[in-house]
């Protein structure tokens, strides 16, 4: 598999290049978050996102979807990275389609998906970090299931119209699609280091019909995996896209910024860490094209791949943030200059769907460690 973009993934590249610079660049997201706005994202601008068909990326053709694959998502969210805008792309049009392809409920909540009228947020933790661990309880209760428990970090999970949570059965793991104004489930919204909304969600005797599993009951770790391969695979790219809007505006400043008479980029010292973020860079951008490639062909070895990929995503961008704040000096600790943002937006990224250690963790697992 080559790791470069074809002619057409380009094409569709420059297009989201265009459409989120002109449309959600970084000054959208400040003025959701200096207007303290409740929803965390545009209506508007999601419905935008589907005019375009961008929501329909990963939905397959017979549901009337585009039908490509994680490498096309992945370049629209690098784009989405790059410029910091705050959307439901990741949660609804890659984590959530994964999950549900296939099932019925895929009838039901694609139409609204592709028409950008649908968010759907994904309930899988539960804890202060990442773990897989599932604690929440479903039980059998009459025709449908009893979901008691909670859920923490659900990104959209105040404004979605329906939320995917997985939770413990008899004998397994059942991934469950749950309406949002089901009686007994309330959503504490809390504003992240990077000033997005997430929920804690609390379920306390949730009540939903059978139809609402995913899947199959105690079967539901494969739609599970599903999920997590492409918030992480996701994820992985939309980190590029922070790391990259962060190198890209320190090379300017090192161009512009002049000190003792001449540009700061002429001196060595600060040419040779430049050139090291960017090789960084490039190694992790290699790593999440192969995740990606591997999960579009259906390789046995995309597991692993997820995993590189969303460690040395989450390496690469923060040292991408940690030398755009160094070598902006003063200027970029203030909130004025954007260079702040990324790092901000980096560390909320990272921790989401497992950090760096915890995929190092998984892979040493996988290796018989």
């Amino acid at each position: 598999m080559p790791l470069y973009l074809t002619d057409e993934q380009q094409m569709l590249r420059d297009t989201a290049r265009d459409f989120v610079a002109e449309h959600a660049p970084i000054s959208h997201m400040r003025s959701l978050r200096d207007a303290n706005d409740a929803t965390g994202f545009s209506r508007e601008l999601w419905k935008q996102f589907a005019e375009l068909g961008l929501t329909g990326i990963l939905i397959p053709e017979a549901d009337n979807g585009l039908g490509l694959g994680h490498v096309e998502a992945g370049v629209v969210l690098e784009e989405i990275g790059r410029n910091l805008s705050p959307s439901p792309f990741l949660t609804t049009a890659v984590a959530a389609v994964e999950a549900l392809k296939g099932s019925p409920h895929a009838v039901r909540w694609f139409p609204g998906i592709l028409a950008g009228e649908t968010v759907v947020a994904v309930a899988i933790d539960e804890r202060g970090k990442h773990d897989g661990k599932i604690a929440m309880k479903a039980e059998r209760a009459g025709n449908g299931f009893r979901l008691t428990g909670a859920k923490q970090f659900v990104a959209h999970g105040h404004v979605a119209d329906l939320l995917l949570v997985a939770a413990a059965t008899d004998h397994g793991t059942t991934l469950f699609a749950v309406p949002t104004d089901a009686k007994g489930l309330t959503a504490d919204p809390q504003r992240l280091a990077d000033s997005s909304l997430a929920a804690r969600l609390s379920f306390d005797g949730v009540e939903v019909d059978a139809d609402a599993v995913v899947g199959e009951v105690d079967q539901g770790d494969g739609h599970l995996a599903r999920l997590l391969s492409a918030g992480r695979t996701g994820a992985s790219a939309e980190l590029l896209g922070v790391g990259g809007g962060a190198m890209d505006m320190t090379i300017a400043y090192l161009k512009e910024r002049k000190q003792f008479g001449q540009v700061i980029g002429s001196f060595q010292a600060l040419q040779h860490r430049a050139a090291h973020l960017y090789s960084e860079m490039e190694v992790a951008r290699a790593a999440v094209l192969k995740a990606q490639q591997l999960l579009d062909a259906g390789d046995e070895r995309a597991a692993n791949a997820v995993s590189v990929a969303k460690a040395m995503t989450g390496l690469a961008t923060s040292l991408a943030v940690q030398e755009g704040i160094q070598m902006h000096g003063g200027i970029g600790m203030t909130d004025e200059y954007d260079i702040g943002f990324y790092m901000k937006r980096a560390r909320v990224l990272a921790e989401l769907f497992g950090d760096t250690n915890f995929h190092a963790d998984a892979l040493a697992q996988a290796a018989g460690y």
